[in-house]
């Protein structure tokens, strides 16, 4: 069994148009579809989402067709380019170069691309649940891996006709010079780290960047048949076997980098993971410095206001004391009366200090009080740090360079 994976834009009546896809004509003039099967035909589109010909509540929802659809998306992804393009043409000259986001939807070079997917032949074939399934897979990592450049507008999958296939559309587009972001493929596949299948020659038309991405995608698609229990003959049904070699050069050499990017992707998770737990760790240590040096400073200041005011007062009292004990015009009574008078005054005032002392500390205590004093002492700790990180780093390399080793790689800044 043969999986097959045909791309195209443009036929002898220009830029393919996607209503043969969602069956936007009378199909009752078409010999090769089944008119029955067809609502049997699986439909979805970036704005609409899935829809079945069979559930006729949710079909009457679908307004758009493929193809206001995918105009709609040329329209609000691509206005800003022709914008541009507008103005800068006008400077030269040469507005008569403008183009609207639905001429670049008709052009062959920026139009949607088609691709056809299909497992078998009309004599066998797979059976269209797992078609389908093949189908979602190879799509969800279609736009995990190319998803930031290349944008799935439509796909079909056709159960009415001889043999069950898919049919779907995409488009490429990349950030320009501008600052915009236009339909072009090689630019986006290039973005997306594709290689020419020949790097030491010039880009041409039997060496460019769309013949390693169709082989990526090629492989990928065989992939999934694997995991699907399908084993597939792997020669392409054209070429030969010359072509068959170069395909499967380009194969496993982008095999290769695939899994390269996938150990990138893992170890960039890994470090992702460990700067978290250090963020964590580092904050939890800095709030429990913070807590014990607020405590520490709220006894501190505590103390020192109640030492203020035995001090300051006490010694009032006491000065008064010994004037009024030592007049010599007092009896021994009216002495020892004005002793226990001082004496209560001097408890009264360590009573008055405590509680002084005492609401203080609860009210530099409260957690409103404490979350506002606390952000300096944090902002502290986490300076003094990063100062012992930047003189750490700095003796390492000097270190490193002694002994005549490489420069370590620097790490991602934490911001504490």
């Amino acid at each position: 069994m043969k999986l097959t994976r045909h791309n195209g834009r443009s036929g002898k009546n220009g830029a393919y148009n996607p209503k043969h896809n969602d069956r936007r004509f009378d199909i009752g003039n078409s010999d090769h579809i089944d008119q029955e099967r067809a609502k049997q035909n699986v439909y979805w589109d970036c704005y609409q989402g899935f829809h079945f010909p069979s559930d006729r509540e949710q079909e009457d929802r679908i307004v758009y067709s493929f193809e206001q659809i995918e105009q709609a998306y040329y329209l609000e992804h691509y206005t800003d380019y022709c914008e541009g393009q507008h103005e800068r043409n006008r400077q030269t000259g040469h507005s008569s170069r403008d183009r609207s986001p639905q001429d670049l939807w008709k052009d062959k070079k920026t139009c949607p691309e088609e691709s056809l997917i299909q497992i078998g032949t009309m004599e066998a074939s797979v059976p269209p649940e797992v078609l389908a399934e093949i189908a979602a897979e190879f799509f969800e990592e279609f736009e995990r891996r190319f998803g930031s450049h290349i944008h799935i507008l439509d796909w079909s999958l056709h159960l009415d006709e001889a043999t069950p296939h898919i049919h779907e559309r995409h488009v490429f587009d990349c950030e320009n010079r501008y600052g915009e972001i236009a339909p072009q493929q090689e630019k986006a596949l290039e973005a997306l780290g594709f290689d020419l299948p020949n790097p030491d020659q010039k880009a041409s038309k039997l060496n460019n960047r769309k013949m390693t991405f169709d082989a990526a995608c090629r492989a990928l698609l065989f992939d999934i048949c694997a995991k699907h229990g399908l084993h597939l003959d792997h020669e392409p049904e054209y070429g030969g076997r010359k072509y068959l070699e170069k395909q499967d050069y380009i194969l496993m050499k982008q095999k290769e980098k695939m899994a390269v990017q996938d150990q990138q992707i893992e170890s960039k998770k890994a470090d992702l993971e460990e700067l978290t737990v250090r963020i964590e760790d580092t904050e939890a240590f800095v709030e429990e410095v913070a807590d014990t040096a607020y405590e520490q400073a709220v006894d501190a200041v505590t103390r020192t206001v109640r030492e203020e005011i035995r001090n300051e007062d006490f010694g009032l009292i006491e000065e008064q004391r010994r004037i009024v004990l030592n007049d010599a015009s007092l009896s021994d009574r009216e002495r020892n009366f004005a002793g226990r008078i001082f004496a209560g005054l001097m408890n009264r005032f360590r009573g008055m200090t405590q509680y002084i002392s005492d609401r203080i500390s609860a009210i530099l205590k409260s957690p409103e009080k404490k979350a506002v004093i606390k952000e300096p002492i944090k902002e502290s700790i986490r300076d003094r740090l990063a100062r012992s990180q930047k003189k750490a780093d700095e003796l390492n390399a000097r270190r490193r360079e002694e002994q005549g080793l490489p420069p370590k790689r620097k790490q991602q800044n934490i911001e504490l």
